[in-house]
């Protein structure tokens, strides 16, 4: 059984029908003659433009950012079964069970910016061509492939590719940014990207001028680090996740010493308006967050990172926020929760 539960900015009128325009208490949302198939949600990934949908049973459905609130969603006509989607600004990804990359946006397919082209088979090396993730950067989308080698495809404005932005603005090919690449972490309103190694190094490349990147002040830069760059100084412990909002980046370590009960924490860096770290200031290297709110008898499940807002939920089922409360700001217009009964 699926609980959606929706509150932020009501700019999909076909979706949250009867509402105001500012939603800000949680409200439950269910399809429209919901069936059978609508019940058991595998994910959902949403955008300035674009909301998508996966079941489980391998179908998604799109729902764009329009006015009309007659608007029908669309079914995504891809004939192979979807087992991730990912949505930036202006683009979207697909990746299939078979390890194939579907995508459309402006910066992805300029000719036909609406229409899903399978972006993996424009790797030049043939034995990369099996994808194993995917993920969207604001306007790029990133790969990982069953050998272990990261791409990027797309906007290359601030050198979120890894790749001088002077001579490469983007790229409707997908380019070999750096290889033995075990994670790819960036997010749907950011302008920067990291790649995790199989030795647990990180890298960064990308736009840092709010030091979203951790490399500290001497590094911060407005047009972007445009080379993949190595983040010094990471908190000890295994990185679990990275989550990329527009202007701040959030980093989950687990304690690996801790053998029985391993600590989660949560260290942060970025503009001060919306890390969680209440100081006044730009934090350029990786710090934590402290609160009651998830220590000692809670730790961290998961969480997750919007344009100016950030999301804590504990393992006890506790929502947590912080950031920028003021939705006409906001350029992620929603936040979208489901929880799925096994």
């Amino acid at each position: 059984m699926n609980e959606i539960i929706f509150f932020g900015r009501n700019e999909f009128p076909i979706l949250i029908k009867n509402e105001p325009e500012e939603i800000t208490k949680p409200i439950q949302f269910k399809f429209e003659n919901e069936n059978e198939n609508e019940k058991q949600i595998k994910q959902i990934s949403s955008g300035n433009t674009s909301i998508i949908f996966l079941f489980k049973n391998g179908k998604a459905i799109e729902y764009l950012h329009e006015n009309d609130s007659n608007q029908k969603p669309e079914e995504i006509q891809i004939e192979e079964n979807i087992q991730k989607v990912t949505v930036g600004d202006d683009i979207e990804a697909i990746l299939t069970k078979e390890g194939n990359v579907f995508a459309k946006g402006e910066d992805i397919n300029s000719k036909n910016p609406k229409e899903f082209i399978n972006i993996s088979s424009l790797i030049e090396d043939i034995n990369d061509r099996i994808i194993q993730d995917i993920v969207c950067g604001e306007y790029s989308i990133y790969l990982l492939t069953s050998n272990q080698n990261a791409y990027g495809i797309g906007l290359n404005n601030f050198g979120q590719l890894g790749f001088d932005s002077k001579t490469l603005k983007r790229t409707e090919k997908p380019i070999l940014m750096m290889k033995n690449v075990s994670k790819i972490f960036s997010g749907n309103s950011s302008r920067y990207v990291f790649l995790l190694n199989s030795n647990q190094e990180l890298f960064g490349c990308g736009f840092n001028g709010f030091g979203q990147l951790g490399l500290g002040q001497s590094r911060r830069k407005e047009d972007g680090i445009q080379k993949l760059t190595k983040i010094q100084n990471i908190p000890k412990g295994k990185i679990i996740d990275i989550q990329c909002g527009g202007w701040h980046s959030i980093m989950l370590i687990e304690n690996e010493n801790e053998t029985e009960n391993p600590k989660r924490k949560l260290y942060s860096c970025g503009g001060y308006e919306y890390n969680g770290l209440r100081k006044n200031e730009i934090i350029d290297e990786f710090t934590e967050i402290k609160s009651s709110l998830f220590e000692n008898d809670d730790d961290i499940l998961d969480f997750s990172c919007g344009d100016y807002h950030s999301l804590i939920l504990t393992y006890k089922g506790k929502m947590i926020s912080f950031g920028d409360n003021e939705s006409d700001l906001m350029k992620i217009f929603l936040v979208i929760m489901f929880f799925v009964e096994i």
